[in-house]
């Protein structure tokens, strides 16, 4: 009886103490930012898709989001950063299960995951393209090419903004072949799993420009999506849980004053980003707090 006795006040100690813990977290009042000063290591969660995150040939962790994200966090005085890989569609999940505290993987801001995170102000602005297998035998040209023949498929990203589009284009189930990640959805266009692979420009140039095999190439020229298929899409940042309002806060000013200064073009250059792909002062408060 004793013994039950103490497992049972155990359990509620431990129930009250999550109950607190998840208060805390929905009131809006944690000290996320503080915590991670005192642990000094930050978890990041990233997905392969260069340029905006990718391994080199030694492993480590680099393009555009992850070298932006090392010089934020060292102004915010956190020693050390804990990358960790996972698939695109995974990504949000771990930050709402707490397995991660920052997403830095090229990530757009849509209206849909605003409503699950928040995101930080804009670090890039970047359009649509395709890739596709070398000499473009189906003549493709833009999203809506795919549309109007069943027969041909894309792969996308799943939970991606262009799976998102061609789905509201109109584009059926049948023809969207869903990828892990772009190296995958590569390797789906090289081997006529699919015919086109729709991700973002800056992605789809990167992997262009470094095809050693000649088996695939981007679509060019390429129409893009109408406004009304775009939306609010092409602004992408980085993201933090719901409720990290403070810490968000201390991110977004460290950031401002990294990207006012020459590292940041160095940083974009180095990725194949052009001037048209820098954020601007696009007005993006309405996709930030829908």
């Amino acid at each position: 009886m004793r013994n039950r006795l103490a497992l049972g006040a155990v359990l509620t100690i431990a129930a009250l103490l999550a109950a607190g813990f998840l208060v805390a977290r929905l009131s809006g009042g944690d000290d996320s930012l503080e915590r991670l000063k005192r642990a000094d290591v930050i978890r990041v969660g990233y997905a392969v898709e260069a340029p905006h995150a990718f391994l080199t040939p030694k492993g480590q962790v680099t393009g555009q989001s992850p070298e932006l994200a090392r010089l934020v966090i060292a102004r915010l005085g956190i020693g050390r950063v804990n990358w960790r890989l996972m698939e695109f569609s995974q990504l949000l999940d771990a930050l709402e299960r707490g397995h991660i505290d920052v997403i830095a993987a090229g990530m757009y801001i849509t209206p849909e995951r605003a409503q699950r995170a928040t995101f930080s102000e804009p670090i890039f602005h970047a359009s649509q393209g395709l890739l596709v297998a070398r000499g473009n035998p189906h003549g493709l040209h833009s999203y809506e090419d795919l549309r109007t023949d069943p027969t041909l498929r894309a792969a996308v990203l799943a939970g991606a903004v262009e799976e998102k589009m061609l789905r509201r284009m109109g584009v059926a189930d049948q023809q969207l072949v869903e990828v892990p990640d772009a190296s995958t959805g590569k390797v789906a266009v090289e081997t006529g799993m699919a015919d086109a692979l729709a991700l973002s420009a800056p992605t789809i140039a990167w992997m262009a420009g470094r095809e050693q095999l000649g088996k695939t190439e981007q679509a060019e020229p390429f129409r893009q999506p109408e406004p009304a298929v775009r939306r609010d899409y092409g602004y992408g940042a980085f993201v933090f849980p719901k409720n990290d309002r403070k810490f968000v806060d201390a991110w977004n000013k460290e950031q401002r004053t990294v990207m006012e200064r020459p590292e940041f073009k160095t940083i974009m250059d180095a990725f194949g980003f052009l001037p048209a792909d820098y954020p601007g002062d696009a007005a993006t408060s309405e996709i930030l707090h829908q």
